[in-house]
């Protein structure tokens, strides 16, 4: 018996003694099965394989942590360390008693929240090695594939963790999709941890940019409407940092701005209002 791991997805699923013969996550358009066919794997041999999670500082407050060599698509989590309790920003799907060790050392996990399905990887594994609760949007629910009593789906489309922290519900590439807002004395300014729902692109000069997608390996993109929506939605928070879902992937200051410029980029592009030459 096992916990089976999607190998392109890093979803872990319920106990069972084979391997699912799909992936419900891989199969929506939103993600993919590889040329290759569904791949499986587990935590212990993922361990025999010398996986290993780096856990590193992000910044004052922050530490990032990820996986080495990369597994499977590569995210972050973002550990944002508090006086009222540390939260855990998105999952990754290694877990090792050398990262539960290093974790515990700066203070443990108080709570888990995960953006959208495509992380919710091992989070079962996380919250029975914190004894702590994960948050996800109901809207998002019908994709867990490994029941627990950890995980506690939330209605409100703005969810207080601690004091300070906040999941917003913007939605966009899930229904339930989150951004998480973090306003914390020790930690400066506002700043936003934004997982996929918010993606932040390679373009940083001068003043940063992001982008929004239905689905991002298969190229859909979400319509205007909700775009601005999205757009909306944010621009009534105050935040100047944004930390994306990768290594690497910040916008370092302006990130308000940032949010509706690029929107309104998408948005012109979709409606033709912005004009550029394509032929």
């Amino acid at each position: 018996m096992a916990c089976w791991i999607c190998a392109t997805c890093g979803t872990q699923y319920k106990e069972a003694s084979d391997p699912p013969s799909t992936c419900p996550i891989c199969l929506d358009e939103r993600q993919y099965v590889g040329h290759k066919g569904q791949v499986w794997t587990t935590l212990l041999e993922m361990q025999q394989q010398g996986y290993e999670n780096i856990v590193e500082e992000e910044g004052p407050g922050l530490t990032a942590i990820y996986t080495a060599p990369k597994f499977p698509i590569g995210q972050r989590a973002i550990l944002i360390r508090s006086p009222q309790g540390n939260v855990l920003w998105d999952c990754i799907t290694f877990l090792n008693t050398a990262t539960i060790t290093k974790i515990k050392d700066l203070g443990g996990i108080a709570a888990i929240v995960i953006s959208h399905p495509h992380y919710y990887t091992s989070m079962v594994e996380w919250a029975e090695a914190f004894q702590c609760p994960v948050m996800i949007h109901e809207q998002d629910q019908h994709h867990v594939v490994r029941p627990s009593k950890h995980i506690k789906p939330f209605q409100e489309n703005e969810k207080l963790i601690i004091k300070g922290v906040t999941a917003l519900r913007v939605g966009g590439h899930f229904t339930g999709s989150l951004v998480l807002h973090c306003k914390l004395e020790h930690l400066g300014k506002p700043f936003l941890c934004t997982g996929d729902t918010v993606m932040v692109v390679p373009d940083q000069n001068p003043q940063g940019w992001v982008s929004f997608m239905y689905s991002y390996p298969n190229l859909i993109p979400l319509p205007a409407q909700e775009v601005a929506r999205m757009r909306d939605q944010l621009a009534a928070w105050d935040f100047d940092r944004i930390y994306g879902a990768f290594k690497g992937q910040q916008v370092e200051s302006g990130g308000r701005d940032a949010v509706i410029r690029s929107a309104d980029r998408y948005v012109g592009i979709l409606n033709g209002s912005i004009k550029r030459r394509y032929f």
